[in-house]
């Protein structure tokens, strides 16, 4: 199967080669089911007693999501995600509602836009389809969570660095750590699927 250059893992699973029309169809379609996986990891929630922040599954779902849509729709998605949540619709960990931007969390939150719009750039160059240089893809994506959300934390919360460090970010580096991995595994896996699919249909 020949790939195109920018091309995600979504333009194969869904194609869209009719027209215009049915192409932002699709495009829409993933945006919003997207924001309803983000909606979805954060209810993987496990309360930690020595840090505000949640455990939770939203790296995992950014870095997925990120490289699977690409650049743009994956920002688009954690956008949207936000917005839900904005809007009180209870999407968050613990709900949702305007203020709960301005929580502990809000730094993280506010991150996934940018870090899905990065780790979605890198993947539209082909690093999503082998483990390694899949992997650093999706790290600069968890680096750019535990910034925002740490240097928040930090501003906002009236912490020195490094204690906001030790609240914000060492608890879940080893989590995340994994969560990297197991997406950097898997989408590979699904490429090499879809290449011998195509083969097959030949």
């Amino acid at each position: 199967m020949a790939i195109a250059p920018g091309t995600t893992l979504a333009d194969y699973l869904v194609p869209a080669r009719l027209s215009r029309r049915a192409a932002l169809l699709r495009d829409s379609l993933l945006v919003v089911g997207s924001s309803i996986l983000f909606a979805l990891s954060a209810h993987v929630s496990i309360p930690l007693p020595f840090t505000p922040i949640p455990f939770t599954l939203q790296p995992l779902a950014v870095v997925l999501i990120g490289a699977a849509l690409g650049s743009k729709r994956g920002a688009l998605a954690a956008l949207l995600y936000l917005i839900e949540g904005a809007t009180g619709l209870p999407v968050f960990a613990k709900g949702g509602g305007l203020l709960y931007l301005l929580g502990p969390s809000a730094g993280y939150l506010w991150s996934y836009p940018i870090a899905c719009f990065v780790v979605g750039w890198l993947c539209e160059r082909g690093l999503d389809r082998r483990f390694l240089t899949s992997t650093l893809a999706m790290l600069p994506g968890i680096l750019i969570i535990y910034v925002i959300g740490v240097s928040w934390l930090a501003v906002a919360y009236h912490l020195s660095l490094m204690q906001a460090i030790i609240e914000g970010m060492l608890p879940f580096i080893a989590g995340d750590l994994v969560k990297v991995v197991i997406a950097a595994a898997l989408l590979p896996s699904l490429w090499q699927i879809l290449r011998r699919f195509s083969a097959t249909m030949r």
